[in-house]
């Protein structure tokens, strides 16, 4: 709390609105506080979400299109609730208070750290968003209805968040990530994306083609799968030993690897499933060289994502 105050100071110091300067710092300190459970570029509940709160939540998380360095927080009411704008400035009282909040919060990081704050909840008089910067009021966009305000965040986002610096090749290739576990998630193709940042629809971004940009997004969608959760992959593998009779502790190192590739090639046709089953990619368009270079991008991914495995079992 000491340091939202020193903060908003500062900022009064240099001639911003009190109230504005009072609302950003106590956002940021919000923020902060779930600063640890945050990734850039993803949507993160800041809580456990209740069932009423999950279809919100995936509303949402369809809709806001982040930049890689972009830090965002769901708060759903349990949270939301409690964070209120100051009493003296109506234009920022969008819910009335004991009506059910949802907020979504965006931080874009650096020297000059700009925040949007927006309700979306469908309990709001006026859902819209709050733009702030440096203990700055920039504006602000208000709707109607809860539909409205949702189906306008991406421009919303894109135009007043998004990083302004140019794109080196890893923040394309986090950036359709994220994408990409939305579509996992949602379990349907329409999930917002700027298509000229993702390489997965724009493959000449990291120098490549759509077999290639294919196979190196389920690559990463399943290395970081498996990083994420490596104890539990582990015990899939030993599960699989087991059932194939070999005991508690694989016999060879051949026996060790076969277990991990067919782990690894039935995660990797899941993925491909979802691709054509979504239609994310047109199959039936491939040529004859795109189709053989499939099928070894097939086995090459196969082997690689084995060999991650492998090491998670010896580790």
């Amino acid at each position: 709390m000491d340091s939202m105050a020193a903060k908003a100071k500062k900022w009064i110091d240099e001639k911003k609105d009190p109230r504005s300067a009072h609302w950003q710092a106590g956002i940021e300190a919000v923020m902060e506080l779930f600063m640890p459970d945050l990734d850039k570029g993803r949507l993160t509940p800041v809580c456990q979400l209740k069932e009423e709160d999950i279809s919100i939540f995936k509303s949402a998380l369809a809709m806001v299109d982040l930049s890689p360095g972009l830090l965002s927080a769901f708060l759903p009411p349990s949270v939301a609730d409690s964070i209120l704008p100051p009493d003296s400035v109506k234009e920022w009282e969008r819910i009335e208070k004991g009506k059910p909040s949802y907020k979504i919060i965006i931080m874009r990081p650096g020297k000059k750290k700009r925040i949007l704050c927006a309700e979306i909840s469908e309990y709001a008089h006026r859902p819209g968003v709050d733009i702030f910067q440096s203990g700055a009021f920039l504006g602000n966009f208000d709707y109607e209805t809860y539909d409205s305000c949702i189906s306008e965040l991406p421009k919303i986002i894109r135009a007043h968040a998004w990083e302004k610096e140019k794109w080196q090749e890893k923040d394309y290739l986090t950036y359709t990530l994220n994408w990409f576990e939305k579509i996992i998630y949602l379990g349907k193709a329409d999930v917002i994306v700027d298509r000229n940042h993702s390489f997965f629809h724009s493959p000449t971004l990291i120098k490549t083609n759509r077999i290639d940009a294919l196979f190196l997004l389920l690559y990463d969608v399943l290395i970081h799968r498996f990083r994420e959760d490596a104890a539990n992959t582990c015990k899939i593998l030993h599960e699989i030993d087991r059932a194939e009779g070999t005991g508690e502790k694989y016999k060879s190192k051949e026996m060790r690897f076969s277990a991990c590739e067919d782990l690894a090639e039935n995660y990797l046709l899941d993925l491909l499933n979802l691709v054509r089953t979504l239609e994310l990619l047109d199959f039936t368009s491939f040529t004859n060289t795109e189709n053989q270079e499939f099928q070894n991008e097939f086995v090459r991914t196969v082997r690689k994502v084995s060999a991650y495995l492998d090491e998670i079992v010896l580790h």
